[in-house]
């Protein structure tokens, strides 16, 4: 014999498989605040990471002023001289441009020493860097940056 509850419906309409709406909410609230906390820190981490691109562009100018010193006996305010492309020459990651500059111990007419300055490219990833927004090296090897930041932690 056949039961009669067979094929009939109970009534109950079955659950359908997905999210309600306040479970999909919820989710995208967790996110928000995840991103909110991580993404400060993550883009802090990037900005130190391309500060390294300043720094070898200017050890690396440096290095070169001080090869041609020991063979022309003289530095140069021209980078491309040192061999670079253009002056003021461009980081390798081209981050930064590098250019000689004047201080209080250097004129830029002097051969006998040389100030470097490495500034955050214009429109580029580093220019909203206001903790190391600019480095400096000079040819007694003293080491500076401008920005909110000491330049101890720059370097």
């Amino acid at each position: 014999m056949i039961s009669a509850s067979r094929g009939a419906t109970t009534g109950v309409k079955p659950r359908s498989a997905g999210f309600t709406l306040i479970e999909v909410l919820i989710v995208v609230v967790i996110v928000g605040i995840l991103l909110s906390v991580a993404l400060p820190g993550y883009q802090e981490s990037m900005r130190k990471g391309r500060r390294a691109d300043a720094k070898a562009a200017l050890m690396d100018v440096a290095n070169k002023q001080e090869r041609l010193m020991l063979d022309r006996s003289r530095y140069t305010a021209d980078m491309r001289e040192l061999g670079f492309a253009a002056d003021p020459m461009i980081s390798e990651e081209g981050h930064y441009s590098v250019d000689r500059v004047v201080s209080g111990t250097c004129p830029v007419a002097s051969l006998t020493c040389y100030a470097l300055r490495a500034t955050p490219v214009a429109g580029g990833a580093q220019a909203g860097d206001t903790r190391c927004a600019t480095f400096t090296l000079d040819s007694t090897g003293a080491r500076g940056a401008s920005g909110t930041a000491p330049a101890g932690e720059c370097w």
